[in-house]
């Protein structure tokens, strides 16, 4: 079953059919002699991105969630190889920055990244050698308060940072972690139910997918859209034993990386819709009362 409120089974199977071959085609090209040597750093970051995107574009489409973790190592050596290759043209240019891609949690798009990958690896519960190797790429020990915390659910002795390096809306998540048993499954929803609408940027600092989807903004049949799904969510749901029933069936919710062996969360749209709009009448009211 599908899982994505938007797309066909044709356009998932084409667009998940295509990250695959070109992963596996840049794969191929970086392991040939290079005719542009001092693209090769990002050229590489880009196929670990493909890699995430490749994860979220299978979660939309339906596929089982347990075969989601095949796709992790690639990633991690994608990776690495970037880094490999962004020291050496460094030291050989003698410069500073040698790919796009800003590589610091103050960054929007980095923080989501390093997020999502933190939230697969959790959900997955990927071998220890691959969760060391991720948290040597992310770095940034001590610099969030929010993924440090949810770092330090799988290794205790990562330090926590005193703040948030993005407060829209990720107080809205840290807040929940840190609330009273009773009103952490409401807190978990107001942050679903506010995580897209508040990620809407001006500028650099807008997520590069924010727009992904909307015909306005690209045709759709262009294969950009690979769902809009709040990872951060699910995976402190997840190491904070925090309950989701709420969030069930919300349109950004990726439920069934939570039941994996279960029936699909993930319900029509009409059906969709009427349930949100019980629900946020609902917290509404609560949190008027409060």
């Amino acid at each position: 079953m599908m899982r994505a409120p938007l797309g066909t089974k044709m356009y998932w199977d084409k667009w998940v059919g295509f990250t695959q071959e070109v992963i596996q085609e840049k794969f191929e090209l970086l392991g040939l002699p290079s005719k542009n040597p001092s693209y090769d750093p990002q050229y590489a970051f880009d196929l670990t991105v493909q890699h995430m995107k490749l994860l979220l574009r299978c979660y939309s489409q339906g596929e089982n969630v347990l075969n989601l973790k095949q796709y992790f190592s690639g990633l991690l050596d994608a990776w690495e190889l970037s880094n490999q290759l962004a020291e050496e043209l460094c030291a050989k240019e003698n410069i500073s920055k040698c790919r796009d891609w800003t590589f610091s949690l103050n960054d929007l798009n980095h923080y989501i990244f390093c997020f999502w990958l933190l939230g697969f690896a959790l959900i997955l519960n990927i071998p220890d050698e691959q969760w060391q190797r991720l948290l040597k790429l992310i770095g940034s020990e001590g610099e969030d308060a929010l993924i440090d915390r949810v770092i330090a659910s799988r290794s205790p002795e990562w330090k926590i940072g005193p703040k948030l390096c993005q407060d829209r809306p990720y107080t809205r998540l840290l807040t929940a972690i840190k609330a009273p048993k009773e009103q952490q499954a409401g807190l978990l929803y107001d942050f679903v139910d506010h995580w897209y609408l508040e990620l809407n940027r001006r500028g650099k600092q807008q997520p590069y997918w924010y727009e992904y989807g909307n015909p306005d903004f690209a045709p759709f049949e262009g294969g950009l859209y690979f769902g809009r799904w709040c990872i951060e969510a699910a995976v402190v749901a997840k190491v904070f034993k925090i309950e989701d029933v709420f969030c069930l069936g919300h349109e950004h919710y990726p439920g069934d990386l939570l039941r994996p062996d279960e029936p699909t969360t993930h319900v029509v749209p009409e059906i969709n819709a009427a349930s949100l709009e019980q629900k946020r009448g609902f917290f509404s009211k609560l949190f008027r009362r409060k």
